[in-house]
């Protein structure tokens, strides 16, 4: 497989991903084929069921292709070690929840922290986690709550500092706004699209909104494992 060239920087090349069950395999995806630019702001739509987050999980090397090529900064992950693929995840990938996924005894603070610490060794971060969370708009006094004492949409605001905490240059967003209302899930787009615009970050989104799709430069579709 060719690897991503100029400003591609994840390409699909008929990928498809099976998982074997007693009753038979189940196709997740099948064969898809895809690039993605550097900077480009995907949505990715479909019925549930349809292989959306199958595709976020192996953009994210969450899980890896059956077969076919799935090529990331340059580099196909099949075939890639464990180690490896917590490395690209680690230094060039964030991701965002739906249900948010911070860790409830830690501080928002201490949540964005966290990642860094795992990427340098070092407790010695915490201006660059206050500057991130600064950037999400968080009031300083909100930095040492607990999530259970933050609304979803401060919830959100961390959860995405914690994702751009480590400079990625791909975000993963996986109904980023589904627990929100729809006032907070504007707000929410926003940041994402500053980000976008401002930052060059490469965002890859999946929703069943099309008022949230809006935001996106291209809708990818996809129905049954397959793009349409």
């Amino acid at each position: 497989m060719p690897e991503c060239d100029g400003d591609t920087i994840i390409r699909f090349r008929e990928v498809s991903k099976h998982y074997p069950l007693p009753s038979g395999d189940v196709v997740a995806l099948d064969r898809v084929s895809l690039d993605i630019m550097k900077g480009d702001f995907i949505a990715i739509m479909g019925p549930s069921g349809s292989g959306k987050s199958t595709m976020l999980n192996l953009m994210g090397c969450l899980d890896t292709p059956t077969s076919g090529d799935l090529c990331i900064k340059g580099r196909n992950i099949r075939g890639m070690s464990d180690e490896e693929l917590t490395l690209l995840r680690r230094d060039h990938i964030g991701f965002i929840f739906q249900q948010f996924n911070l860790l409830p005894l830690l501080t928002a603070l201490e949540n964005v922290q966290y990642p860094l610490i795992l990427k340098t060794g070092s407790r010695e971060c915490v201006e660059r986690c206050r500057t991130v969370l600064q950037a999400m708009d968080m009031d300083e006094e909100l930095t040492s709550h607990k999530p259970s004492e933050l609304s979803g949409g401060q919830q959100q605001r961390v959860a995405i500092a914690r994702a751009l905490v480590n400079d990625p240059e791909i975000l993963l967003a996986d109904e980023p706004t589904g627990n929100l209302d729809s006032k907070t899930g504007t707000a929410i787009m926003r940041l994402l699209d500053t980000l976008n615009r401002e930052e060059g970050k490469t965002i890859i989104m999946v929703t069943h909104d099309p008022a949230i799709a809006e935001y996106a430069h291209r809708v990818v579709r996809i129905v049954d494992g397959r793009i349409t």
